[in-house]
């Protein structure tokens, strides 16, 4: 059996960030790592894309930036521009890739494919697998994506398309969303915002296709890539442990109203490795109880009011693109929170509070 100062349980997006945030702060010197992952080879697999309030290490990992969005609903159209905080999305295998080549230069961090071979006791656990409880009754964002190809220039690729509600509900939420890389290529994505065991909705070709034919006037495309998933937006009931610190949407970086967890995980990595030191008496690091209690209600208007969130989410973008994409990106000040709320159909989200 072999021990490590830290192991990391899962190398996927938050274990492989903290991995890397760990290396290049020189905190691995005199320390020994394990991360475990089951897969054997690392590809393209996810896309990410946020609003860039933070610096990150990944720029050159970022496929394309917009500073122009729009969102669509039944009743029109509305665009937003928006040059404070540019919008990037990273390709999962380039992101993949810059890390691995840095990590494994290091010989004091080890890959396994399981825990069978490393003893537990007396290291640090980081860990990203959540808990095999069902929870399918909960709400989730689920999703799949396609990135086409057009023979002819289609796209607009100065814009992208954050939210299309015009489409098939269901009873539920549902959106369209298109990210423009070329003139033509572009990712586009069915997305969903329910409980998991709603199995009717989860035809995303049939949706991707009608969508692309139908909407977007697209007869002939190929499929270059594509990708499916789902985002809890709820906390998983974890019991904590003594000498483990849970991370990525395991340990809370996710935020419940939009799903968004990249940034949040890099901060998190940070905040770890500067206290790496003292990890043992570390106080948690939270997104924010305001964002709990606010996204709380959120997801209670959701549940309760499915057919209201396409008019919420439109009206949202409506005032202030920079004053909603700090609110979103957890970098609001009180007024900013309260420009927000009174955006929201007061006598539901008050309703909803209790």
């Amino acid at each position: 059996m072999k021990e490590f100062d830290y192991i990391i349980l899962g190398g996927g997006c938050a274990g492989l960030s903290l991995a890397y945030e760990l290396d290049i702060k020189q905190k691995l010197k005199t320390k020994s790592l394990a991360i475990v992952e089951t897969r054997k080879e690392y590809k393209r697999d996810k896309t990410w894309s946020f609003w860039k309030v933070s610096d990150h290490h990944f720029e050159d990992c970022v496929i394309k930036s917009w500073n122009n969005f729009s969102i669509n609903s039944k009743s029109g159209s509305h665009e937003v521009v928006n040059k404070d905080f540019p919008y990037q999305t990273i390709d999962s295998g380039l992101f993949y890739k810059k890390i691995l080549s840095q990590i494994k230069q290091n010989k004091n961090i080890q890959f396994f494919t399981n825990t069978n071979q490393l003893k537990l006791d007396n290291s640090f656990i980081f860990n990203s697998i959540p808990p095999k409880e069902n929870y399918e009754k909960n709400i989730w964002q689920h999703f799949k994506g396609i990135e086409i190809e057009t023979h002819k220039d289609i796209f607009d690729e100065e814009i992208f398309n954050l939210m299309d509600f015009d489409c098939d509900q269901r009873n539920n939420v549902h959106f369209f969303y298109t990210l423009p890389f070329t003139k033509n290529k572009a990712l586009i994505e069915t997305t969903w915002l329910s409980r998991m065991d709603e199995k009717s909705l989860k035809d995303y070709d049939n949706q991707l296709e009608k969508y692309i034919k139908e909407t977007l006037k697209i007869k002939n495309y190929k499929i270059n890539y594509q990708e499916e998933g789902s985002i809890p937006l709820f906390y998983p009931n974890i019991q904590s442990k003594k000498n483990t610190i849970n991370i990525g949407s395991t340990g809370g970086m996710t935020r419940l109203s939009t799903g968004y967890t990249f940034l949040n995980i890099q901060n998190h990595s940070k905040y770890i490795t500067e206290n790496i030191e003292k990890i043992n008496d570390l106080k948690p690091y939270h997104i924010g109880k305001k964002y709990e209690f606010l996204d709380n209600i959120f997801l209670n208007v959701l549940k309760n009011h499915p057919d209201k969130m396409p008019k919420i989410f439109f009206n949202m973008f409506k005032g202030s693109s920079k004053t909603v994409i700090k609110f979103l990106s957890n970098k609001s000040n009180f007024y900013e929170d309260l420009r927000i709320i009174f955006k929201m159909p007061k006598w539901i989200f008050i309703k909803n509070i209790f």
